[in-house]
């Protein structure tokens, strides 16, 4: 994440020692230093611990907590990208689609996804234009035959086995039948497949616990900040005590997405390498809306050119997103005006259904870590990635590699090719692939329905079916960790929420590196996303996280005040006034 302070101060409680960080401590040096835990950090600090290099990886923030955190929870081909001409990231990004159903496939679930269509041949002309200049110009609205011809060069990106099925069109009069709140001015609509990533944060840490499983030459630590060279390497910062000290490497790469220029610069080193854009999302608890999408993505252009997504998650209805300039050394937030842009396009495409701020229960926004582009409008800006290699004068020997680009959908091969990058550096040869390789709970997650039966009857005599059933959906077949814990005894349900335990979320902060109250409320949990939080919930949950952690009573109610803030300025959630009196 970025090496901009937050507008929102941590808090500083009591707590015992960090583990993680005294193993930094004890052995400051490893072959590898990998700055920034997003995706694609964590993703290429598996693949180098899957090859046995001495790596660490340390990130400011929490994991997963910036640019990969507001997503649009989509594993996707790209099929706008076809017309900037980018074949090799459509393929690509179909192919690790397509692999990434198979092995993640208790959080990468296929997403049936319809476009809207109000006209037949509109864009068809200006789309051969917009694919030699890149330059968008005057909005067009992309008509059927456009639509028709990117489907099938989609479709024929896929052909390994049939991962997701084909793309469909409907006329009106089936399209209404189908969709009947769908607006009538419709000519026909395109129905194809892509792929949900219903929690990314979890995908994410799921990642970043194989590469810690490897062995104790991989390390991890989050809150720890790196903020230039030392005398002996990187010098970085533990954000919870203010201790200092070097990290002593050969190679250090710097994955830290839109803010690479300013992580950068803290290193000594001036560059410009990104241009990233804000994208934001609102979550509307909206029963009608919900049922209105079929249990499917809405996708679609809307007047002025932006392609957005009304999109069914978790009980709530997902809408998005923007794209606009932003200056990485402010705060990403949804504001007011793009909430009434959200509506307009609600309004578009169901014009039936009335929306408001009422029935808003969270918003986030986030930069996409997009290369400098200059004159290039937003949308036509490549969503591929590429490395820049600079030798440490300061440093002989130790080589500085910066990422820029990259998306979620394609972060293993990202990552497989970063690695090999570095390990051409520190001279080593790999010696597996993650090619194939199962993540996380994804590893044995029953993937048929007599497989699921068979899995929940096995896991659940201590928690019962119905526990075991929702623990599986929750972590994969990681669940069997926490049920080994529990089973036996009653689990005990949060009070503000029966679908958590109290048992389960002290798991949680033991076994996954917490540090902070907002750790479990935005990262471990899907809490503040659904808006399922009350002030006595964060209470309770300060209550259990500070157990586990030794926060004295002045320490949980920093961590709740400081979880509350948060949730206002970046979230659009006001809770109130901190009740916690314990």
């Amino acid at each position: 994440m970025s090496p901009i302070t937050s507008s929102t101060t941590r808090p500083q409680p009591a707590s015992r020692p960090r583990v993680e960080v005294s193993a930094l401590r004890a052995r400051p040096t490893a072959e590898v230093v990998i700055i920034g835990g997003g995706i694609n950090g964590i993703a290429t600090f598996r693949d180098l611990a899957l090859q046995g290099v001495d790596v660490v990886l340390v990130e400011r923030d929490d994991f997963v907590s910036g640019a990969s955190a507001a997503s649009s929870h989509m594993i996707h081909g790209g099929i706008r990208y076809l017309e900037n001409g980018e074949f090799r990231l459509v393929q690509e990004s179909v192919q690790e689609r397509n692999g990434l159903l198979r092995i993640a496939p208790h959080y990468v679930k296929p997403l049936r996804t319809t476009v809207p269509i109000y006209s037949t041949f509109s864009g068809i002309l200006s789309a051969p234009l917009r694919f030699l200049t890149h330059r968008q110009g005057a909005p067009t609205e992309r008509g059927a035959a456009l639509i028709k011809t990117g489907l099938t060069i989609y479709d024929a990106f896929s052909r390994d086995g049939g991962s997701v099925p084909r793309h469909r069109f409907l006329g009106r009069s089936r399209s209404l039948a189908e969709l009947p709140a769908l607006n009538p001015a419709l000519k026909y609509t395109a129905t194809y497949y892509d792929a949900s990533m219903h929690d990314p944060e979890r995908l994410a840490l799921d990642v970043l616990f194989d590469g810690l499983a490897a062995g104790p030459h991989a390390r991890a630590v989050n809150h720890v900040e790196a903020i230039g060279f030392g005398a002996r390497g990187v010098r970085v910062r533990d954000a919870v005590t203010g201790d200092e000290f070097d990290l002593a490497a050969d190679v250090v790469v710097n994955t830290s997405g839109p803010w690479t220029d300013l992580t950068n610069a803290q290193l000594g080193r001036e560059t410009a390498h990104m241009g990233g854009t804000k994208g934001s999302h609102i979550v509307l608890d909206h029963p009608e809306l919900l049922a209105a999408t079929g249990g499917r993505e809405i996708f679609f252009e809307h007047e002025d050119g932006r392609i957005v997504l009304i999109y069914p998650l978790k009980g709530r209805v997902m809408v998005g997103t923007t794209d606009l300039e932003h200056d990485m050394r402010e705060p990403a937030v949804c504001t007011e005006e793009e909430v009434d842009y959200f509506f307009d396009l609600v309004a578009h495409v169901f014009p039936g259904i009335a929306v408001d701020r009422s029935q808003i229960v969270y918003r986030f926004s986030g930069v996409r870590p997009l290369p400098r582009h200059d004159d290039t409008q937003p949308g036509f800006v490549s969503r591929d990635y590429r490395i820049e290699r600079a030798e440490v004068a300061e440093r002989p020997g130790t080589t500085l590699l910066s990422l820029v680009g990259g998306k979620w959908t394609t972060f293993r091969a990202l990552a497989e090719h970063l690695a090999d990058e570095v390990l051409e550096l520190v001279g080593r040869r790999r010696v597996r692939s993650t090619k194939g390789l199962p993540i996380g709970g994804g590893a044995g997650f029953p993937t048929t329905d007599d497989a699921r039966l068979v899995w929940i009857a096995g896991h659940g005599d201590g928690v019962g079916r119905a526990r075991a059933e929702a623990l599986l959906d929750r972590y994969g077949t990681r669940a069997e960790a926490l049920i080994a814990e529990v089973e036996g005894a009653p689990e005990t349900p949060l009070a503000g929420h029966d679908g958590y335990s109290r048992e389960e979320i002290a798991w949680l902060t033991r076994n996954e590196q917490v540090v902070h109250l907002a750790d479990v409320v935005f990262r471990r949990t899907s809490l503040a996303f659904t808006g399922s939080l009350t002030t006595a919930l964060l209470d309770e949950l300060a209550e259990v996280v500070g157990d586990e952690l030794g926060w004295d009573a002045a320490g949980r109610r920093a961590q709740v005040e400081a979880t509350r803030r948060v949730l206002a300025d970046r979230h659009g959630v006001v809770l109130g006034q901190v009740s916690l009196t314990r």
